[in-house]
């Protein structure tokens, strides 16, 4: 058995809180093993005044984590696997999915207001085109303003501004911590979350047999199937942080939902399909919704919202 490992993180105080309960939950399993927490500096951590959207999504938070896997600096890495690209390098695997929390988003206001709720011509602060599509789907009369930073930043920029919202995840705020916020949860049938959003996994080396073995002690079942069914969506409609994109897995026993949005940017087209299956065919119910979806207009769609953000980035490059 493993009796010592390094872990690569990120060094957000959220990645921190992640990864600390990860080495937390692997020591209670197992007690012998000694656990040494690396920080590592991703790209998206140095670039932060540029929507996510115009600097290039792939593997924006992980990939330096990733290098530090395979030169073996590190024996495994803690992601959110909201970060984490569907197509891996080879050699990595996912070892393990863990406990998920709420995949939700909500709605950060100065008092407790659904978006329904908000006034009109209301300031919405978010930096995810998919919060966007689906906020302006609900709501065309919003005024969205860019949001870029980790959780403590943008709760500070917000308390600095005049906006009336922004859009955080619940799971990074219940894990620091911040649920007290004046929060509201918005409904899945008005926002599906990212794919994998509130859900964490463990990246290893696929020879390494030992780590992965010790990994996957902390494997959650239902979990594992829900983000599987949502990254397998993902990869067949080929998305990412530039194109408006939620879904939504819910496993129940042997039975899986998954519910799935597309959307240009502004929201003035979408389309919401859900379907249904079993936890053992995760990755077929995602490919198969896919197919569905493309079917029924997400080509399109998805057409014209890469189309409308090339069209962004010449003109900024102008």
């Amino acid at each position: 058995m493993v009796r010592a490992l390094r872990v690569g993180t990120r060094g957000s105080e959220l990645a921190l809180v992640q990864t600390r309960g990860i080495v937390a939950s692997l020591k209670r399993k197992h007690p012998e093993i000694n656990i040494q927490i690396q920080v590592i500096r991703t790209k998206g951590d140095l670039v932060t005044d540029v929507p996510l959207s115009q600097v290039g999504d792939r593997g924006l938070f992980i990939k330096e984590l990733e290098n530090a896997l395979m030169d073996g600096s590190v024996d495994f890495a803690v992601h959110s696997m909201k970060d984490l690209p569907t197509e891996l390098p080879t050699g990595l695997v996912v070892a393990s999915v863990t406990e998920r929390l709420d995949s939700r988003d909500v709605l950060i206001t100065r008092e407790a207001r659904a978006l329904a709720a908000l006034p009109r011509n209301a300031t919405l602060a978010t930096g995810s085109l998919r919060r966007r599509s689906q906020a302006l789907a609900c709501r065309p009369d919003l005024q969205i303003v860019e949001l870029r930073g980790n959780i403590t930043t943008r709760l500070r920029k917000f308390g600095e501004s005049t906006w009336d919202a922004m859009i955080l995840a619940s799971a990074g705020l219940a894990r620091l911590g911040l649920a007290q916020r004046v929060a509201t949860p918005i409904p899945t049938d008005q926002m599906l979350p990212a794919v994998g959003q509130g859900a964490l996994g463990l990246e290893a080396r696929a020879d390494d047999a030992e780590v992965l073995e010790c990994l996957r002690s902390l494997s959650d079942e239902g979990a594992t199937a829900e983000v599987e069914a949502e990254r397998a969506l993902l990869r067949r409609l080929q998305g990412g942080c530039q194109v408006p994109i939620g879904a939504r897995g819910r496993a129940v026993e042997h039975e899986l939902m998954l519910e799935a949005y597309v959307g240009t940017i502004d929201g003035r087209r979408h389309l919401r399909r859900e379907a249904a299956g079993t936890k053992e065919q995760a990755r077929q119910l995602g490919e198969h919704l896919a197919e569905t979806m493309l079917e029924d207009g997400a080509s399109e769609i998805l057409d014209e919202t890469r189309s409308a953000a090339k069209g962004t980035l010449g003109n900024q490059g102008r």
